[in-house]
């Protein structure tokens, strides 16, 4: 089965989350780094919903699971 290719911008309008560039950017660079022993999804600053859509996205490896695990990379930078 082929998987759907979403940009950063769609995820983020997923979780609720403004989506033009430059908030995506503002959200990294509040949020990163991540420290390496909290999970994605486990991340104090999403909500539940918000934590159950990136938790599923892994889990199902979801049309998502591509751009979640980017957004996991670029949040782990520092």
């Amino acid at each position: 089965m082929e998987h759907a290719v979403h940009p950063f911008s769609e995820l983020f309008e997923q979780l609720g989350l403004p989506a033009d560039n430059a908030s995506i950017q503002a959200f990294i660079e509040q949020h990163a780094p991540l420290p390496d022993d909290v999970g994605l999804a486990e991340a104090p600053f999403w909500n539940r919903g918000q934590a159950e859509l990136i938790r599923g996205s892994l889990e199902e490896d979801a049309d998502w699971a591509e751009v979640v695990d980017q957004l996991n990379a670029a949040l782990r930078k520092g």
